[in-house]
């Protein structure tokens, strides 16, 4: 399969549930800003979101929205680890990817918008830090969040905190957090997927 990515974008998640699940797939980048891929392609044509990440499937289909994304790599992986197959296990996880998704991803649009008020930046900074205090409560005595498995979850978390360094968003105080993120970067696919993307590992 081919992920459609832009370096650090939401794209790096599944990135990361690629090379955690072993699957043999291949890595197009894409300007999102121009909406062009890196062999000048217009990327709407693949994509009428615009939006990575995206995922072309060997039969030539085309698989958007990074947590269904995820959620499809892990099964046809067959990793329950990434994604525990039935039961409250399962939901757990789901149930955290869907947090991430509608409290923290969407959250941090407005400060990456540069029409955005700066008093209003400041209103949605505020709210978002409650948010991540409350995430960083919940990682307290756990390597990762629904305990010492890493799971698609986790992946997703990583790189949406990593988008707070570009927004001027002090999240360094939450220790439970900070160690959790530590933890995921040290993993080696983690490493591979980051090097791959050309970011700091």
């Amino acid at each position: 399969m081919k992920l459609y990515f832009s370096p650090g974008a939401c794209s790096l998640s599944p990135h990361i549930i690629l090379r955690e699940a072993g699957l043999d797939f291949t890595l197009q980048k894409v300007d999102t800003y121009v909406h062009k891929t890196a062999d000048g392609l217009d990327f709407y044509s693949i994509n009428p979101k615009g939006q990575v990440p995206t995922v072309e499937l060997d039969n030539g289909e085309i698989l958007t929205e990074g947590s269904i994304i995820a959620q499809y790599i892990a099964e046809s992986a067959e990793n329950r680890d990434l994604l525990p197959a039935s039961g409250l296990p399962r939901y757990r996880v789901l149930e955290w990817q869907n947090y991430i998704s509608s409290e923290l991803h969407k959250s941090f649009a407005p400060l990456f918008d540069a029409d955005m008020p700066a008093e209003g930046k400041t209103r949605v900074a505020e709210l978002l830090r409650k948010k991540f205090a409350w995430v960083n409560s919940r990682l307290e005595g756990h390597t990762y969040l629904t305990g010492d498995t890493f799971t698609v979850a986790d992946a997703y978390l990583f790189t949406v905190s990593g988008w707070s360094k570009h927004v001027n968003l002090n999240i360094s105080d939450f220790a439970h957090l900070q160690n959790f993120l530590a933890s995921v970067k040290a993993r080696p696919h983690v490493q591979a997927a980051l090097k791959a993307e050309g970011l700091p590992s």
